[in-house]
């Protein structure tokens, strides 16, 4: 069963920010605001990334939220101002989400 996943967090260390960063690219996520990232996963694969995540983070200073929503869900969300930034996020992944 796949979900879709937002990956939020905060993050002070230059090098461990990147890591997440690249963790996160590597599992197809999308970044769609500079500490914030979303895509759709298998459940198995959530569990994955949170291990590895937990291992590149110091848990004393360091937040990270994974957020599993349902297809449902993520349509009744409501998106106000500027939303995704569209240099980062194409029609192609819109559509497949909504």
């Amino acid at each position: 069963m796949s979900v879709l996943i937002w990956i939020i967090y905060d993050i002070s260390d230059d090098k461990t920010r990147n890591k997440i960063a690249k963790e996160c690219k590597k599992y197809g996520l999308i970044r769609v605001q500079k500490s914030v990232f979303l895509g759709k996963l298998k459940t198995n694969r959530v569990d994955e990334l949170a291990e590895k995540c937990l291992d590149l983070i110091d848990d004393k200073v360091d937040s990270l939220y994974l957020f599993p929503f349902c297809q449902e869900d993520f349509r009744q969300i409501k998106v106000l101002g500027q939303g995704f930034d569209k240099k980062l996020v194409n029609d192609e992944l819109l559509a497949q989400f909504f």
